[in-house]
């Protein structure tokens, strides 16, 4: 039998989606990042999200959005402020309770998106 993958490690969709909740709620609660978000649908961003993570973690969801260079190539996003944001999502997955092994992986796995993602990474 093959082990599960992350997103069955995690709790599936419904951790998925507490997951992006908290994220969106500590990242807006962020004044260095809060200002990326001005004028952004949070409930159309949060299903992308869901969607992304979920695909990016094993799960059934299809991610359909852009992609990750083509998404944020307009937001001047710096290589500092990614690691903040990957920050507030490794602090909402331990606040879920995932295990530290698990955040590392996760972590790692996002790690070479922020050459797509944030300018001059």
């Amino acid at each position: 039998m093959s082990s599960p993958s992350l997103y069955e490690t995690i709790g599936g969709a419904p951790a998925v989606g507490a997951a992006v909740d908290d994220f969106y709620v500590r990242v807006l609660a962020d004044p260095e990042l809060a200002g990326y978000f001005t004028g952004v649908p949070i409930d159309k961003l949060k299903a992308h999200q869901r969607d992304f993570i979920g695909a990016a973690l094993g799960g059934p969801e299809a991610y359909e959005g852009l992609g990750m260079e083509a998404a944020h190539a307009k937001l001047g996003i710096t290589p500092e402020h990614f690691d903040r944001v990957v920050g507030h999502l490794a602090g909402t997955l331990e606040s879920l309770g995932v295990d530290a092994p698990t955040i590392k992986e996760i972590a790692g796995a996002l790690a070479p998106l922020k050459a797509d993602i944030a300018q001059g990474a």
